[in-house]
């Protein structure tokens, strides 16, 4: 009877203890999800999907790391400013959080319909703090990337534009977006001074002279890749 019950223990741990590896693989072994905010630059005007750098990321991450991540939901559209991304948010069904990485990038529409730094501030904290949430309240799961500068591209040559003026203002959003990451704890990527130095060349804009070429969103999608990879998502 001793042994019976001895047995019959023994039994019952090895279940609990089969029963407990299983769980905890399934949560290693679940596909990570990701979520990219932001308005033309992220939803990759002009370039085919695969071209975007969300999609470009994803790719390298699930090639060189194996990470097993699930194709990006985009939350985006060209002429977004930070308010009507957070509409876009508020009116989107395929919002399902926690993510284990969200990016943003978000504010160039503001600066080109004339709007002030002291009210993209305001937005942006707001839209932060949703993303933050997003990812599960890590703000370290967070990636914030500075606003390209349109002003040296074809476009803005053709259209006249005053390209200091647009530097300027950029560097000020740039700044505003910078020091609220700081504040919050969210990683914030410089992509801008490299788009200065190759944003006029035919092959790093689209057909329409303004938006940026997949080699471009590559260069983006590196710079993420080697902040993502340190986060060891798969940990």
């Amino acid at each position: 009877m001793k042994s019976l019950l001895a047995l019959l223990v023994m039994m019952s741990f090895l279940a609990c203890s089969n029963s407990d590896s299983t769980s905890k693989m399934g949560d290693k072994e679940r596909p990570l999800k990701y979520l990219a905010l932001g308005d033309s630059y992220t939803i990759g005007e002009g370039v085919p999907e695969n071209d975007r750098y969300p999609n470009q990321l994803v790719k390298r991450l699930n090639e060189e790391l194996e990470i097993g991540m699930n194709d990006p939901v985009i939350i985006a559209k060209t002429g977004w400013t930070v308010d009507e991304l957070e509409e876009g948010i508020n009116k989107s069904k395929n919002i399902a959080p926690p993510y284990d990485l969200v990016t943003l990038l978000i504010g160039v529409n503001n600066q080109y319909r004339g709007r002030s730094v002291e009210e993209f501030k305001i937005e942006f904290k707001q839209v932060l703090l949703r993303a933050i949430g997003f990812a599960g309240n890590l703000p370290n799961h967070v990636v914030v990337l500075s606003i390209p500068d349109w002003g040296v591209t074809p476009f803005a040559t053709e259209k006249g534009s005053d390209k200091l003026k647009v530097a300027s203002e950029i560097d000020a959003y740039n700044a505003a977006k910078k020091e609220i990451c700081k504040q919050f704890g969210v990683f914030f990527i410089d992509i801008t001074e490299h788009y200065r130095a190759v944003g006029a060349q035919t092959e790093m804009v689209v057909e329409d002279k303004l938006h940026p070429s997949g080699l471009v969103y590559s260069y983006w999608a590196d710079k993420l890749f080697e902040q993502v990879k340190a986060l060891n998502l798969k940990d």
